[in-house]
């Protein structure tokens, strides 16, 4: 055997350099993670797990309601954040879902199921018959929980009813009148989530509500373009859509109001029958108002195509963008502006005035700045999302962006004089508007087509934005001398 100058064996050197070799791997291995230990969950899987289980251990315990709150309430910046990003998702349904079967059904289609959208959030007024506002703003919980879901119940199927009986006196026959249904079938399910995320805002957790709101709307989105992708059949894609609310709706939007908020009180006839009664007016001014907003649409039917009815809702897209800015604005803000109308307190009332002058101004600014950008980039991006020229539509696509910034002065205004619980004399300004818009629509229509159904939308919308300030004018003042 060699040896080393020192007299040791050499094999006996080599043998001590793998022992200490084995030793560094098997201290290494140590540390090393089991082949059964789980690979860490990123963000999003770990809180989908863990809703997951606690929604599971809830159904099976059969204590759903008394479950004990996880979530803070009065979280201002996530209360933005999210509903902002809840009202993103349902503004955007629309517009990306027709660009979406534009590009895989074509125009045609296209426009049967933009129509079907503008009748179905027509309805959804019905199914919500304007009781949010008035919920949120209930801060003393004068009517139960109980009672708003019972009423709500009602109004969903009374939505539905009225929807079926629109298909069947338009004649509409398939695909429009599936089309129309699953539409209208998805439009319920808002509605119907909208009293629970109503409660989720009453309580101070708006972000819950939007997070509910952002989560059913993707989903649509998702399951709408996937199904039309595979099938290129637009009445499957819109019965993927609903299917996708419902499983939303069962799995978040109703266990996360139960678990996040109190137990209601016991309902009662008294109860359900004061919503009905109190919020009349309040659905009266909203359905009536969307009647304005919808009827030139409505009237394009028979007259225009259906390229024509997706033309004119791709131009009026970016006025939704504007009443989408304004209500991220000002809807967090209802239940502190009623909680400063309440306070007696003259100061209070100076704020209240200011914060609405600065409301509007906002209104203004972004309506000037959405022009801008339209007659920028709007025009070829749309060209370029629908596959149509609406070059020569550029004038028209500003008229409907002044239109749009007057329907978010109209919401706002109708919001304030909700909250201020005068309510009353608002149905009668739109039935006023209705009786104005209604010759002026279809005479404009029959003489200009799709440019007079635009120039109608201005005057029909301008008129009303007059009645209204002048309605909370003249409230405002017999307020002051109280």
């Amino acid at each position: 055997m060699a040896r080393t100058k020192n007299g040791t064996a050499r094999s006996s050197t080599r043998g001590s350099i793998i022992d200490r070799l084995r030793k560094r791997i098997a201290n290494r291995n140590d540390f090393a993670p089991d082949a059964s230990t789980p690979a860490p969950q990123g963000w999003l899987s770990r809180h989908i797990n863990a809703w997951w289980n606690r929604l599971i251990g809830a159904v099976f315990s059969g204590r759903v309601a008394e479950q004990t709150e996880r979530y803070a309430s009065h979280r201002t910046t996530r209360d933005y954040v999210c509903n902002t990003l809840g009202l993103i998702a349902w503004g955007t349904l629309f517009p990306v879902l027709s660009i979406v079967t534009t590009q895989l059904a074509g125009a045609e289609l296209a426009g049967m199921f933009s129509l079907a959208m503008v009748v179905g959030q027509l309805l959804l007024f019905l199914a919500n018959y304007g009781v949010r506002t008035f919920q949120v703003s209930d801060v003393d919980e004068m009517e139960a929980f109980l009672d708003y879901q019972i009423s709500r119940v009602v109004t969903c199927v009374a939505m539905m009813l009225v929807g079926i009986i629109f298909i069947r006196v338009r004649g509409y026959a398939e695909p429009m009148a599936s089309i129309c249904l699953w539409v209208f079938a998805f439009r319920m399910v808002d509605g119907l989530a909208d009293v629970y995320e109503g409660r989720l805002q009453q309580k101070d957790k708006l972000y819950l509500a939007g997070i509910s709101q952002f989560v059913r709307c993707l989903a649509g989105m998702i399951v709408f373009s996937a199904v039309l992708l595979v099938t290129r059949n637009v009445v499957w894609a819109c019965f993927g859509m609903a299917l996708a609310a419902i499983a939303s709706f069962v799995v978040l939007t109703l266990p996360l109001t139960l678990f996040e908020t109190e137990n209601s009180y016991p309902w009662s006839m008294r109860g359900v029958k004061e919503i009905f009664v109190q919020c009349f007016p309040l659905f009266c001014g909203l359905f009536l108002y969307n009647v304005i907003e919808a009827l030139p649409k409505i009237a394009m039917e028979g007259v225009l195509s259906y390229e024509d009815q997706l033309c004119y809702n791709a131009m009026f897209f970016p006025s939704q963008i504007i009443l989408m800015l304004a209500g991220f604005v000002y809807k967090p803000q209802l239940v502190r502006l009623a909680n400063i109308w309440e306070d007696p307190d003259p100061e209070q009332r100076k704020r209240f005035d200011l914060l609405i002058i600065l409301f509007v101004a906002f209104i203004a600014l972004v309506t000037g700045v959405t022009a801008l950008i339209m007659a920028w980039i709007g025009i070829p991006a749309m060209s370029f999302l629908y596959g149509i020229d609406f070059e020569p539509y550029r004038p028209l696509a500003l008229v409907l962006v002044a239109s749009g910034g007057i329907c978010a002065a109209i919401d706002f205004i109708y919001q304030i004089i909700a909250v201020l619980r005068e309510q009353q004399g608002v149905a009668k300004l739109y039935l006023i508007s209705i009786a104005f818009s209604v010759p002026i629509i279809l005479l404009l229509i029959n003489f200009a087509q799709l440019a007079g159904a635009v120039v109608g939308t201005l005057v029909i919308m301008s008129i009303l934005l007059v009645l209204l300030i002048m309605e909370y004018s003249s409230i405002r003042g017999r307020l002051r001398r109280w």
